[in-house]
């Protein structure tokens, strides 16, 4: 489960790689849950004809979904991570799989724990390539009892079990996972898939195509 990423730091290179034209001021860099954050969704008017209109938008949200039901926004803290295998049942995601409220996170790293030497060593964990990754995720809005509207997302995640990377990582009895990330010539195939369609782009990102660089010990 990944709960800390790195967005992307240079936003000419954000630009670049996936294609965006205006971006929205502030969100953090080093995020953490609840933290605000980029994300990359289909225009909400993409479909109405209208050459003026992009075909990709970027919000800032919440890292960590909060549903539209929600009393309040702490759910967020619990939320960052949705599991594919319960993403359409489970009450907090199952609302925005269904309804494809796909979106893309935009990410330099993302930070795993290496336990192996029995302590945790954080990791930095990106593209080998120097890229950035295009994780894929979930959106929602969430209005408050004052009007105010508040995006949010969370990532989807994957059994990590036989990757040769990501399962190094997390505590040796946890269930080895990882983010999706997604190949850079799906990211508008992703945007626009269906709900029946989802599940074909819940792939391991190949081990090859990532490197881990190991920080210093957590608490240190």
């Amino acid at each position: 489960m990944c709960s800390h990423y790195e967005s992307v730091r240079d936003r000419q290179v954000l630009k670049r790689h996936f294609q965006l034209t205006d971006l929205p001021e502030g969100g953090k860099v080093d995020v953490w849950p609840t933290y605000a954050s980029l994300f990359i969704r289909r225009h909400e008017f993409a479909d109405v004809g209208d050459e003026a209109v992009p075909e990709h938008e970027v919000l800032l949200g919440s890292f960590g979904l909060i549903p539209h039901w929600a009393t309040d926004t702490k759910i967020a803290r619990q939320t960052y991570n949705a599991r594919s295998e319960t993403v359409a049942v489970k009450p907090s995601y199952r609302e925005v799989w269904k309804r494809a409220h796909h979106c893309i996170i935009p990410a330099d790293a993302i930070y795993e724990p290496d336990w192996r030497s029995g302590k945790a060593i954080s990791t930095r964990i990106s593209r080998a390539d120097g890229e950035p990754m295009g994780i894929a995720g979930l959106w929602s809005w969430w209005k408050s009892s004052k009007g105010e509207v508040i995006y949010s997302f969370t990532m989807l995640t994957i059994n990590a079990e036989n990757h040769e990377l990501m399962r190094q990582f997390h505590k040796p009895n946890d269930e080895k996972r990882m983010v999706v990330v997604l190949p850079e010539n799906r990211y508008d195939d992703w945007l626009r898939a269906t709900p029946d369609q989802s599940e074909d782009f819940l792939r391991l990102y190949p081990s090859d195509a990532l490197k881990a660089k190991a920080l210093t010990p957590l608490g240190h």
